[in-house]
């Protein structure tokens, strides 16, 4: 079974934006709440208008509970945000543990297809790609490097390199770029922005990884 605690780890579960930790389950679920109030209210107007006030109205909650866990709109967008990114890992992650890949690409491509579907269908979820983030987060680069582990835990061509977790960090922004993109275009153009994503990223990641492959195929 593939290691996808390499991809969702603990590590990134962690609410670094949260101001008070939920120690209960009912401190954990009107968290929840407060959050899934934000992202209604992004996918209706916008992250950009969203404001404290509009997430305890929206949750039934008073503005004194969204201080205790958010000291601004910005840490609201910054902890919908961390949550989104950790159901995509989980979703990825879930992805990998079902499916099993036999090659790097059903990894790669497999991640793609995840964010693609949850630009669909998980509320907000466009705060991963639009809302500002916190100048020390380097998501980005700390997911590539998770999947570098993975990729090099699972496959014995594969060699955790430099190089591949910068390229890896590349196609990670490229392919959130055109996915975002898809989301908000008609269905057919979304699948072809989708089907572009994953050709450019094959294409980048491909002249690193294959010969390693065909070497071990040849041999």
């Amino acid at each position: 079974m593939p290691n996808i605690d390499l991809i969702h780890g603990s590590e990134h579960a962690k609410k670094r934006t949260v101001r008070t930790e939920p120690t209960q389950r009912r401190s954990t679920q009107r968290l929840d709440a407060l959050l899934d109030a934000a992202a209604e209210i992004v996918d209706e107007i916008g992250f950009e208008r969203l404001t404290t006030q509009m997430v305890a109205e929206r949750a039934g909650a008073s503005i004194g509970t969204v201080y205790r866990y958010f000291p601004d709109r910005v840490a609201v967008l910054q902890g919908l945000r961390e949550r989104s990114i950790d159901r995509y890992r989980a979703q990825v992650a879930a992805r990998i543990a079902e499916r099993t890949p036999s090659g790097w690409w059903e990894v790669i491509e497999g991640a793609i297809e995840v964010s693609a579907s949850m630009y669909r269908s998980e509320p907000g979820f466009d705060v991963v790609h639009a809302a500002p983030r916190d100048l020390s987060d380097d998501g980005d680069s700390e997911f590539a490097t998770r999947i570098a582990r993975m990729l090099a835990a699972e496959f014995p061509e594969v060699e955790d390199t430099p190089e591949l977790r910068f390229r890896l960090g590349i196609v990670i922004e490229i392919a959130d770029s055109l996915i975002y993109r898809a989301s908000t275009r008609s269905t057919e153009v979304s699948r072809r922005y989708v089907e572009a994503a994953k050709s450019l990223v094959r294409e980048y990641l491909s002249d690193l990884l294959e010969p390693a492959f065909q070497a071990s195929e040849a041999a």
